[in-house]
């Protein structure tokens, strides 16, 4: 699903340099944010537990500018793992149109929920889950029990990576 014109949002495997790199980047930051490169409880995603991993690229210049992923938790449920902009595209709209297109891929896997972590160092990504229609639950999987996590969920369905979209 492309929700953005000036965005082309193509699926890649988990492997795809591309996607490694900016996930590099994403944890680089983080590890800055949080002062430690030990910030994430439970094992880091992979290709065993990622369904869907996609990479943002601007029309204009061909770069990459950000990507997203979901990791699989149950048959009905995803997490949003590493979706991350590059700092001079935020606030321009491209992490809510990776996470149209990552709302529009679960629904087409079967997923009815999604749900997302961001930690006591990331208020602008607590802010941009609540603002993308998500709400606060209780702290899940590996996340249970840490006191820098919050955890998001959303109901998922056929017209919620459009509202997403128009958010």
């Amino acid at each position: 699903m492309q929700t953005n014109p000036r965005l082309n949002i193509r699926q890649v495997p988990w492997s795809n340099p591309v996607g490694a790199d900016l996930r590099r980047a994403q944890q680089a930051e983080l590890d800055a944010r949080f002062g430690t490169p030990d910030h994430e409880p439970g094992p880091p995603p992979s290709s065993a537990d990622c369904a869907v991993f996609l990479v943002a690229y601007d029309k204009g210049s061909g770069q990459p500018v950000g990507c997203g992923g979901l990791r699989m938790i149950d048959a009905t449920t995803a997490e949003i793992k590493r979706l991350y902009v590059l700092p001079y595209t935020r606030g321009s709209g491209v992490a809510s149109s990776i996470l149209a297109a990552l709302e529009a891929e679960a629904f087409k896997l079967g997923y009815t929920r999604i749900k997302a972590e961001a930690g006591s160092a990331q208020p602008d990504g607590r802010n941009f889950y609540e603002n993308s229609g998500f709400e606060g639950v209780p702290n899940f999987g590996h996340y249970i029990g840490v006191a820098h996590s919050y955890c998001y969920a959303k109901s998922i369905n056929a017209r919620s990576a459009a509202q997403t979209a128009m958010a």
